[in-house]
């Protein structure tokens, strides 16, 4: 059955991602594909994905409108889809997780559901309808799926017991710890939020949350409140640059996937387009340089850790800081 694509007169893209694809030479070709795969509705095989995921990346903004990365966790189930624009939520925010204060009614959200057993993914953007003692439903007001590279394969394994903590362990910064440090520099992984929105609020716009990857050491520290990264080829939707090219606010989790330590902050984002660090990093499209305003550290938080398969076989174009 053929699915009906973008239905509205406006571009699915808003001003930023339209600046940021005129930029990279990609904006006729980014408007034919985005017409084609982002909807104002879900498909059914990804309402399907989402209903089987036991856990998923959200992005959200607190009251000075900052974003922060969180993810959300359950069991298989914990996500349940009505219709095609409908979302509900049986789970509540990590304890200690800015997610906590960030989510009440109209708020903007943006989700990532990723599957790193099979690199799957797909992206919602929507707006929360309710919220309950048990969870939260969400409007979706943008769905689109992403491709599977740089995801590094992991297999899940859940423990129970860790799902039970009640108590924040939760420990608020303004620089990086020498801790911090070594797991943000070794890192193949990391999620971005970033967000825009105007007085017009068309549907076009919104709370995003983004998947990064690379090589171990793709991250490169810089000071005690910065770090940079490289910004490698993908759907050329550029969701991510084009939020920061109107907004440069942004947040990043990074997620110890062998301890259940989590790493959250929000600062601002630069985006680098010339320069020698630039051209010497193969496969490099652009830099983007963090500079971190508050950092939260959650350790041991997530009931999950995940044992390594492999890296993505994407890597192998790509260069390193060496």
């Amino acid at each position: 059955m053929k699915l009906d694509n973008w239905t509205r007169a406006i571009s699915p893209f808003h001003e930023g991602e339209m600046a940021i694809q005129t930029r990279a030479g990609v904006r006729q070709k980014a408007e034919v594909i985005g017409r084609r795969f982002i909807r104002d509705f879900m498909p059914d095989q990804h309402r399907e994905f989402y209903q089987q995921l036991p856990f998923i990346f959200v992005g959200s903004l607190d009251e000075q409108q900052r974003p922060w990365a969180s993810i959300l966790t359950g069991q298989a189930g914990f996500i349940y889809s009505p219709d095609n624009v409908m979302l509900n939520f049986q789970a509540k925010p990590l304890v200690g997780d800015r997610l906590q204060e960030n989510l009440s009614t109209d708020a903007n959200l943006g989700f990532l559901g990723i599957e790193l057993a099979t690199r799957r993914r797909n992206r919602i953007n929507g707006r929360v309808t309710a919220v309950t003692d048990t969870g939260f439903a969400l409007q979706v007001t943008q769905s689109f799926g992403n491709c599977p590279q740089f995801i590094q394969k992991r297999q899940l394994q859940w423990l129970p017991e860790k799902s039970k903590n009640l108590t924040s362990q939760a420990q608020v910064f303004d620089h990086f710890t020498l801790e911090m440090r070594e797991l943000i520099s070794h890192t193949d992984s990391f999620f971005i939020a970033s967000s825009f929105s105007d007085a017009k609020n068309e549907g076009n716009q919104g709370v995003d949350v983004s998947h990064r990857g690379g090589k171990p050491g793709f991250v490169k520290i810089e000071g005690d409140r910065q770090f940079i990264f490289p910004n490698f080829t993908g759907n050329n939707f550029y969701n991510t640059l084009g939020n920061i090219h109107l907004n440069n606010r942004v947040g990043v989790l990074f997620v110890d996937f062998e301890t259940g330590h989590l790493l959250s902050l929000t600062g601002t984002a630069e985006i680098i387009w010339t320069g020698e660090d630039l051209t010497n990093f193969q496969g490099a499209e652009q830099l983007i340089r963090i500079t971190a305003e508050e950092i939260i550290s959650l350790p041991e938080t997530l009931p999950y850790r995940w044992e390594f398969e492999e890296y993505s076989p994407a890597h192998e174009f790509v260069g390193d800081w060496s």
